[in-house]
């Protein structure tokens, strides 16, 4: 129970307009908002006022929503230094050449094409994708560079020039083993959305051993023996 005096400052207070949590200040209590809300229940505010508390509660309201959002924020970015100091050993890993050999076999099971043609062929929009099929393959096999064939497919309105210097660089395969591009005609009269979309890479190798042993790994590995 709080002394009478104790209600007549809060509806007192009330009646200037005072948020609940101005009035718990000033009067230095932590009394229950359902309590300041059924003492004050009666108090008729001016238009004034009401905007005054209408416009604190939504500051409040957004103050404690920034406030949840930078919490959350930290807590991710710790949840996520936590899964990479989990895995990091694992960079070094694929190093090992039994290990690289599984993980582009896999990755090529995933990703790579299945028809017999005589050699490897995968293709992504993503460059990382490229990249690790590439360094993976290089690492683990005597690699004849000149077997390699490139062949991008984008949009009608794309730069073909830019994107064959860029692809170029992430493979590490020269211009002249690139195939003419290939523009997806479903595209034509459509501007492009997305700035950083660098179209599809296709990557060939003639190698039909290769493409044997690589399926054969993903197959061993499938089937556990």
């Amino acid at each position: 129970m709080y002394p009478f005096f104790v209600r007549q400052q809060a509806i007192e207070l009330r009646k200037y307009g005072k948020t609940y949590g101005e009035i718990r200040m000033a009067l230095q209590m932590p009394i229950p908002q359902s309590t300041l809300s059924d003492w004050c229940s009666q108090v008729e505010l001016t238009v004034l006022q009401a905007a005054r508390l209408e416009a604190r509660k939504w500051q409040g309201g957004e103050r404690g929503r920034i406030i949840s959002r930078a919490m959350m924020k930290v807590k991710r970015e710790e949840y996520f230094i936590g899964v990479h100091k989990r895995i990091a050993h694992l960079g070094e890993s694929i190093l090992n050449h039994d290990a690289a050999k599984i993980a582009i076999a896999m990755l090529y099971l995933g990703e790579g094409g299945k028809r017999r043609t005589g050699g490897l062929f995968l293709g992504n929009s993503d460059p990382k994708v490229i990249a690790l099929f590439l360094f993976l393959l290089r690492h683990s096999y005597t690699i004849d560079e000149g077997k390699f064939r490139c062949t991008l497919q984008c949009r009608a309105d794309q730069n073909i020039e830019k994107l064959e210097v860029f692809w170029s660089e992430i493979t590490k395969i020269p211009l002249s083993r690139f195939y003419k591009a290939r523009i997806d005609p479903r595209t034509i009269g459509k501007p492009s959305t997305k700035p950083d979309y660098k179209g599809v890479c296709k990557i060939n190798y003639f190698s039909a051993d290769l493409f044997y042993e690589l399926m054969e790994i993903a197959n061993v590995v499938c089937m556990g023996r």
